[in-house]
């Protein structure tokens, strides 16, 4: 029976997927073989050895130690698109918020006092202050194309949009999902000066930090409108407040408060809600577990952070699963121990992923203790597990 804690709140459609096989599931358990989790902070927590995977029920890891995992064989699972929609949404209320002025406007009206006949004429006195523009015609660039970001993109040229799109990873699955009509730029910077919207949807790493600043800002059109539902750190807070004080920018929409940016004009903070609705957090709590089962399992691994994308049909009983890294010459020194154990080997498969590399291999036979210990000593093998 395969262990699973738990941290965080986990949608019960997904925690039943794992109960229903067998799975022990919670909080309390101990020495898990998987830990399934959303936002919690996992840096300064110890991890069991037991351990074997870690799965995000979202997109972004930046709360889990990937590089440590990594050093140990964990493999890291997320949760790339179940969240899609719900961020999708936010970013077309975002710029719907932006464009029509909709908070100041709301904070007008909550703020009138008088007689009825007061509180009209004071609204016919005062709408002209908050008279916006529409988003036909106008162009969205969208940093970061995909899953969330393919659906911001076709989602803005259904409104009648002109939409401009920068990713240089971008990956063929992504582009097949890609309206036609989305224009592709060579760069970044080429992005923000066609933009009259921009909205990030990457992660936060050392090349996406302060990705927008005050010299890419500087070449923006004016008016134009920020928003971030992707990381904290990508826009330079500090440049966009200025830019919005300059009347460079018209608007900064962001999901991610802080003092430095909560209060000001043209500043609209949400408390992070670009996944937070019910049917985000069911799919990616059914994605994660639907992935750790198959790795807990099968050994399979899809959407992992850290390793490679590997999956082989089962051929017999018994299965070794084997993280190592990526140097030459590892798979004949596991292929030679189990040789000199008389195990035969049925079926393999093996992918790699810049440093590290993972091995599925059918055996004829349950080999002893003894060869498992073997090819876990094999210099640069990472981890080693019978299933």
């Amino acid at each position: 029976m395969f262990k699973v804690k738990t941290y965080n709140a986990i949608s019960s459609l997904g925690l039943n997927k794992l109960i229903d096989e067998g799975y022990q599931v919670g909080e309390d358990v101990n020495e898990p073989d998987a830990i399934m989790l959303r936002s919690f902070k996992m840096h300064d927590v110890p991890v069991a050895s037991s351990v074997k995977a870690i799965g995000r029920a979202g997109a972004g890891v930046n709360n889990i130690p990937v590089d440590k995992m990594s050093e140990r064989g964990i493999v890291v699972f997320n949760a790339p698109g179940a969240n899609a929609n719900a961020v999708k949404e936010l970013v077309i209320a975002g710029m719907l918020m932006a464009c029509r002025n909709l908070i100041p406007a709301w904070n007008y009206t909550t703020e009138l006092t008088g007689t009825d006949e007061e509180v009209t004429k004071a609204v016919e006195a005062g709408k002209k202050k908050f008279a916006g523009f529409e988003l036909p015609g106008k162009t969205l660039g969208v940093i970061g194309l995909g899953a969330i970001g393919a659906q911001v993109a076709n989602a803005a040229d259904a409104l009648g949009m002109n939409v401009i799109g920068f990713d240089p990873g971008i990956t063929v699955q992504s582009a097949w999902q890609l309206s036609s009509n989305v224009k592709q730029m060579d760069s970044a910077d080429e992005l923000f000066r066609e933009a009259d919207f921009v909205s990030f949807h990457v992660p936060l790493i050392d090349a996406t930090r302060n990705l927008l600043n005050a010299e890419s800002l500087a070449t923006m059109k004016d008016g134009s409108v920020i928003l971030n539902f992707a990381r904290e750190g990508i826009v330079d807070d500090s440049a966009v407040l200025a830019a919005i004080k300059a009347g460079k920018i018209h608007a900064y929409v962001n999901d991610f408060p802080s003092n430095e940016v909560k209060g000001h004009e043209g500043v609209f903070t949400l408390p992070h809600l670009g996944a937070s609705t019910g049917e985000a957090e069911d799919n990616c709590a059914v994605m994660i577990a639907d992935q750790l089962k198959d790795f807990l399992n099968n050994g399979n691994i899809k959407n992992s952070v850290n390793f490679p994308n590997i999956k082989l049909a089962r051929q017999g009983d018994n299965r070794l699963a084997i993280s190592n890294a990526n140097s030459p010459d590892m798979l004949a020194k596991i292929s030679h121990e189990l040789g000199n154990s008389g195990v035969n080997i049925l079926h393999m498969a093996n992918e790699s992923r810049n440093e590290l590399a993972y091995t599925i291999i059918d055996i004829e036979s349950k080999p002893e203790d003894v060869t498992l210990d073997k090819i876990a000593n094999i210099e640069g093998v990472l981890s080693v597990r019978l299933i």
